[in-house]
């Protein structure tokens, strides 16, 4: 069996993609499954051991037409017997057809549909990795969606070790605060004070640790200021991060891939949301009698930076 998913998005709708890939190969061990992604997400595969080959195309842009014919060519080439597409193009869809490929699974009501040989309904409002996994209809694969979950490579976990040792992180937990404005808005530098600063005044011993990241240097550092004993961490690479993650009690972020890698990873997840429909789609749906481990704090208003730091600190010491 050989298989192609079309995964546009960022390193965040990769990971809430995993659980589709799993399942594919769950049903199918000896497959050979590749992906086509943007280059912006390619690195999510470092945490991905499912996946053998990761082809590059940008979705967003206009692409030339030798960018077209390189995608043609990989696809006809490698005789994929079914692929997966979350795309909505038109052209993406003729671009299929054209291949070859005889089963060609997308969803319904898009304008690329008519070239699908399986048509899934998209049900936009729910989780986004059910969205994801309901395109495993297509293939007849009956199992349901698994949680997201990373395989964090081994360098990475002894560099995370040697990062905490650094820190005076050796032999306690921490906080981890991730606001990724690379995705717009983000969370105002005043109100993170407030909270950050409640959290050392109720518990002076369970340490901060910012996580600095091209997007928010001016933020880490200005909280830095402020905040006597704020630790700071800069990875290199997903799996980096992905291991910082997972030696946190709590991460405290913005809508970003290091929300969907504690979520993976099953740590504690208080996250910022706009609206109350974006926690629906990006957090897990609780189960009846499950622990609360991730939960989204949407504002009344639409907008991320209206959220009270008073309402963020009333849902971690209030439970």
């Amino acid at each position: 069996m050989r298989v192609l998913a079309l995964v546009p998005g960022s390193i965040s709708d990769q990971i809430l993609f995993f659980p589709t890939l799993g399942d594919i190969r769950e049903a199918y061990p000896a497959a050979q499954i590749d992906v086509v992604v943007e280059p912006r997400a390619k690195p999510a595969y470092r945490v991905s051991t499912v996946v053998n080959d990761v082809f590059l195309f940008d979705f967003q842009i206009n692409s030339s037409p030798s960018d077209w014919a390189n995608l043609l060519g990989i696809v006809r080439d490698r005789e994929y017997e079914a692929v997966l597409t979350l795309t909505k193009k038109w052209s993406l869809g003729l671009l299929l057809w054209l291949s070859g490929v005889p089963t060609r699974i997308g969803y319904a009501g898009t304008s690329g549909a008519v070239f699908f040989t399986h048509k899934v309904p998209a049900k936009q409002a729910q989780y986004q990795a059910y969205l994801y996994h309901d395109l495993l209809q297509g293939l007849g694969i009956p199992l349901p969606c698994s949680p997201p979950t990373l395989n964090v490579p081994q360098r990475d976990l002894d560099w995370a070790s040697q990062q905490r040792e650094n820190l005076g992180l050796k032999d306690t937990g921490y906080v981890l605060i991730s606001d990724d404005l690379s995705l717009g808005g983000g969370y105002p530098a005043e109100q993170w004070q407030t909270v950050l600063a409640d959290f050392q005044a109720k518990q002076p011993g369970l340490p901060l640790v910012c996580l600095q990241e091209r997007s928010n240097v001016a933020l880490v550092q200005a909280l830095a200021k402020t905040l006597p004993g704020l630790k700071i961490c800069t990875a290199t690479n997903v799996g980096q991060t992905a291991a910082m993650v997972a030696g946190a009690d709590l991460v405290l972020c913005t809508p970003s891939s290091v929300m969907q890698m504690a979520i993976a990873l099953n740590v504690f997840t208080l996250a910022l949301f706009d609206t109350q429909a974006a926690v629906n789609r990006q957090l897990p749906p609780l189960a009846k009698g499950e622990e609360t481990r991730f939960v989204g704090i949407a504002s009344d208003t639409g907008t991320l930076v209206d959220i009270p730091a008073d309402r963020i600190l009333q849902k971690v010491w209030g439970g």
